[in-house]
């Protein structure tokens, strides 16, 4: 088991280096299952969600060659199974693209549900629906959900929620089924558009992402590519908040700006002054932000995967602020662990009220999802004192080096290694 350790207090300075997109590597890496020849994907992320879907191609028959930490080679021409286990999707939240991507590769798919962060009912409806309209038959059976069809055809899919996995999944499905396939209230995500230039450049036909119609018209084959994946938004604007919070002085390396347009606004509302450059964005503040409300709402709105960061930085800010989360049910869990801090946060259902204060104060904390552990984090980072942060696996599972990262902004953070119960029984 282990933990960070944040000697907190100190204003980060410097510059980080952002790394690629999780929820686009998520996406392109099981896509390769559906070309013909060898992928090369470029600025992949060193994390363990990464790291998990690889050793799941490797089950299914890919051969993975790293060439070197960013970079892998996948050959999918030798898999031959497509079934994705309950042990190989456990602690993976995109086990579901497996769906798509062997129904639209063997016109069949067995994959246990997604793992992962747990903040509320993720329904796979709308995924089901898509495949139900391209030809598939869905049923459920220990555990595992199987899609299977003769043919794939072309449809059209009205998605009754704008979802960025059914999205994602229906388009996995749909590049080489027969037809015209047309994705009505689509989601729009950075990550959607670089899953469909990342098959485009292998071949596919597909037209309109980033808007709320995605056309797709299947063909034959695709081939093999190199392509390289754009760097994390969501990363990109955790370190924003931390330079937020810490009130400091920050060069974000590496970015795509337009993607952090929701983003800079509320931090500017906050009282940052934000410079934006052609793959960069400087963030400095040198006083307690101020008071904002915020609600998530899909791209190009606020991000859901952003509203515990912002929320911590509001915790520290002067006045009272509302955030409302309309993407997710339960996603204020982590608030607990912030009052123990001494946060002043009301929840009511979907909306949090935060009256700011001066600090928190440290506290033994724990990360209850993956974007809950970086709000951790980040309190720990403007905290006068020593916090420790538990259950730190879920922040590696979608943040590369994020130690050496903060070092190198001047934070003290350590990894330590800490026993847990049964080690230390069996030591007894």
């Amino acid at each position: 088991m282990e933990k960070f350790v944040i000697s907190g207090g100190t204003s980060l300075k410097g510059t980080v280096r952002i790394s690629g997109a999780k929820n686009a590597a998520v996406a392109i890496l099981p896509a390769v299952l559906l070309a013909d020849s060898p992928c090369i994907i470029e600025n992949i992320p060193n994390i363990s969600d990464v790291t998990n879907i690889l050793i799941a191609m490797e089950a299914l028959g890919a051969n993975i060659k790293n060439i070197n930490k960013s970079t892998v080679e996948i050959d999918p021409r030798h898999v031959n199974s497509f079934v994705v286990s309950k042990q190989m999707a456990e602690g993976m939240r995109a086990s579901s693209y497996f769906l798509g991507a062997l129904l639209g590769r063997m016109n069949k798919a067995r994959v246990a549900p997604p793992g992962g962060c747990n903040f509320g009912v993720r329904p796979i409806d709308q995924h089901i629906k898509g495949f139900e309209a391209l030809g598939a038959k869905i049923t459920l059976e220990n555990g595992l959900v199987e899609a299977t069809a003769n043919e794939l055809v072309g449809a059209s899919v009205y998605l009754d929620v704008v979802s960025v996995g059914a999205t994602i999944n229906i388009m996995l499905a749909a590049v080489k089924a027969k037809g015209l396939t047309v994705i009505e209230n689509a989601a729009r995500e950075p990550h959607i558009v670089d899953l469909a230039n990342f098959l485009n450049s292998m071949g596919a036909d597909i037209m309109g992402a980033g808007t709320n119609i995605i056309k797709i018209r299947g063909v034959g084959s695709l081939r093999g590519t190199t392509y390289s994946i754009i760097p994390d938004q969501i990363e990109a604007g955790t370190y924003m908040a931390a330079a937020v919070a810490t009130k400091g002085d920050v060069l974000i390396d590496n970015v795509t700006p337009k993607h952090l347009e929701s983003i800079i606004a509320k931090l500017k509302e906050m009282g940052a002054e934000i410079t934006e450059y052609d793959e960069a964005v400087r963030v400095t503040i040198n006083h307690r932000p101020k008071k904002c409300n915020v609600k998530t709402m899909p791209h190009p709105g606020f991000p859901t995967d952003m509203q515990p960061q912002i929320t911590t930085v509001l915790a520290l800010a002067e006045g009272t602020s509302i955030v409302t989360e309309s993407v997710w049910d339960s996603r204020f869990r982590y608030v607990e662990q912030l009052t123990l801090m001494g946060a002043d946060i009301q929840v009511d259902g979907k909306m949090a009220v935060i009256t700011g204060v001066d600090s928190l104060t440290p506290a033994p904390v724990k990360a209850v999802d993956l974007r809950a552990g970086a709000a951790m984090l980040i309190a720990g980072l403007a905290t006068d004192g020593i916090t420790e942060i538990e259950e730190i696996e879920r922040i590696d599972r979608g943040y590369e080096d994020v130690v050496e990262k903060l070092t190198a902004l001047g934070a003290s953070i350590k990894r330590v290694y800490t026993p847990d119960n049964a080690e230390i029984l069996k030591q007894a």
